[in-house]
This record gives C-alpha cells, structure tokens and sequence, in this order.
C-alpha cells in the first residue's frame, strides 16, 4: 500500500458500506460476489449496489428501502470490533490537531489498543510519513491489525505495529531526536517519558490521553521535572448534540461528555532551561501550620455568639410575619411576639 485511498467513486466489490433502512436501523458490510444482507424485514443483494454512487437508495426483496454510504471514520471507529477501550473520535480528532501532527511526520503511538487512534493517525500522515505503534499485549494488536486493514482494505505499509514496553523498545525503533511528534495512552506515561524525551526532536510534541485526574497530575509535575519540556497545557473534549427540526430546538438528552484529558508539551533544546514560570507555591502535604492559616478566624469567619443567634431568628421570624401579611394571611399569629420581653444574655 503505498498511499492512504479515497473514499470515492461508484461502489465496487470489497467496499464497505453503511445500510440505513427502516427505523434508522444501521448494517455495516463489506460488498462480495454472491453476497445477501437478511434481515426481518427481507433480502438485499449485494450485487444491487455495485456500480451506483455513495447516497444511492436501494430496495430490498421486500420493498423495503436502504440507503448506502460508504461509512466515515467515526462511524467505522464507534462499530469497529474492540478489544479494549477506543479513543473516541472527539478526542482523536482533538489529538491530531493538538499536536499538529502533519503529513509526512514520524509518529510514535503507545499503546494501540483496538487501532481507533492509530486510524486517524495514518491518515494524517500519510504515505509520506511513518506510524509506529507499541503495544504490551498481542492480542490488542492484532485486533487493531485486522480493523486498520479492514479500514484501509490493505495493511498500511507506513504502519508498523511492534509488541513489548516501550520504554524499552522505543530506543531500538528509532535514532534519539528523530521522532516529531509521540502519543500517549497509556496507565503510566510518566514511566516512559525518559525515553520519549530522548527519541523526540527539539520542538517535537508529547501528549498524553489520561483517564482520570491524579493521572493528569501525576504527568504533568513529571514532564515539568524532567526539565526537558515546556510547561504542559491539560484540556478535555465535550461534545453535545442538539436536536432540530423545525422550531423544535434543544440539546439532546443525552452526550459524550468526560472520556479523558489530554495534556501536551513540547521538547526543548538538549541543555536549554526555561525561562522560570510563576506560579503559586503549592505543596504536596501540609502541617499543623497549614491547618491554623485554614481556620475560621484565620479567614475571617467569626463564630457567632448566642445572643447574635437568637437576632438572627428574631429576624428571619420578623421577615416570615411579612411574607404572611403581603400574602393575605396577616391573621396568622406573629412568631416574633414572643420575643418582645426584655432580652437578657445567657
């Protein structure tokens, strides 16, 4: 495969092709010779569509109408066989353009789960450049082999999937500073940005896609330790869909909201430190020092006395009497008559 193909053209045998019938009910199939979609509601020939346009409408044995498209990649990647958590195409498309990885770039993927980020790799760098995924165990990678190959209808040869840790392997598979941009995702990255600092070329990207907030953290006061980067930006992606026809216009019930935070930086120079960024101090624990500067005094927030309480109440009951009178109820006994005695301290 010497290049990424283009969805385009009259359908042909080998294609894949998204079916929408009846009730929006969506069949994914790849086209061949002889080949049938059965459903309850009857037969469609594969052979029907070959040679008709992507946005062609086809009826079954049933009378029943389909229309075909050829699936984009977010429609593949959300239907695609899984063998562990994909990256959604929101984040996918976030990482692309976060990192700026361009065509012609030498990439570095760890780990390539069931090949959904990998995908929209590939097609950002395309024939010119180079996708190298790492990933610990072999059966995710061959589950991601079979949908890029699937996806592509040819194994990629710009693609190269490599099995171990990449700590490890990563200083086999390529020279120090000749990688342009590296994606991680992954439980741990911090214990491999040692040797992603070392394979990354000055100005070079790292960004890391983290489930959960201690991770983001935890790699972002790494990559700051190493003093190998720039000051780390974090972010998250949220998509919402609205719902419209005619004047009827909302968001949708539902959406993808939290999957992850990306968080992204950038190599500097071997031995440039820089410039300092100021910051507010924090600290990793605290002491009994910490403690006292947090107390309510401390911040202003007096303890109120007995006598004060018993104002407030005075008040609140004195407003409640107010309410009763503006609303018509002024026959309602007054709460606050009580409290006309002389007040004596406790």
């Amino acid at each position: 495969m010497t290049g990424v193909p283009r969805p385009r053209g009259p359908f042909r045998y080998g294609d894949r092709v998204q079916l929408t019938g009846p009730k929006a009910r969506m069949h994914t199939i790849t086209l061949r010779e002889g080949g049938e979609l059965h459903t309850h509601h009857g037969v469609l020939k594969h052979e029907q569509l070959i040679g008709h346009p992507d946005g062609s409408v086809f009826t079954n044995s049933s009378g029943h109408e389909y229309l075909a498209l050829r699936p984009l990649l977010r429609d593949f990647v959300m239907s695609m066989p899984r063998g562990a958590a994909i990256v959604y195409p929101k984040d996918a498309a976030a990482i692309v353009a976060q990192a700026d990885v361009f065509p012609g770039a030498v990439v570095v993927e760890a780990g390539v789960g069931s090949g959904a980020l990998s995908l929209s790799l590939l097609r950002a760098v395309g024939s010119e450049g180079r996708l190298i995924s790492f990933e610990r165990r072999a059966e995710f990678a061959d589950v991601a082999r079979g949908n890029v190959e699937t996806f592509f209808g040819e194994m990629p040869d710009f693609w190269e999937v490599r099995e171990g840790d990449l700590a490890e392997a990563l200083p086999q598979a390529v020279e120090p500073g000749s990688v342009d941009r590296v994606v991680l995702d992954m439980l741990a990255p911090w214990e491999v940005m040692d040797a992603v600092a070392d394979a990354l070329t000055p100005g070079g990207v790292v960004i890391c896609y983290v489930a959960t907030a201690t991770q983001l953290s935890r790699v972002a006061e790494y990559i700051r330790g190493t003093g190998a980067f720039t000051d780390p930006e974090a972010n998250e992606t949220m998509v919402r869909g609205w719902h419209v026809e005619g004047l009827a216009v909302r968001p949708d019930h539902r959406m993808v909201a939290h999957t992850g935070f990306l968080i992204s930086a950038r190599r500097l120079a071997p031995g440039v430190v820089p410039p300092e960024v100021k910051r507010r101090a924090s600290k990793n624990s605290f002491s009994d020092e910490d403690v006292e500067i947090w107390t309510p005094g401390a911040v202003g927030d007096r303890e109120i006395t007995d006598k004060n309480l018993r104002k407030r109440i005075r008040e609140a009951q004195k407003a409640a009497h107010g309410a009763r009178i503006a609303s018509g109820r002024a026959d309602a006994p007054d709460a606050s008559a009580a409290s006309e005695a002389p007040e004596r301290d406790a």
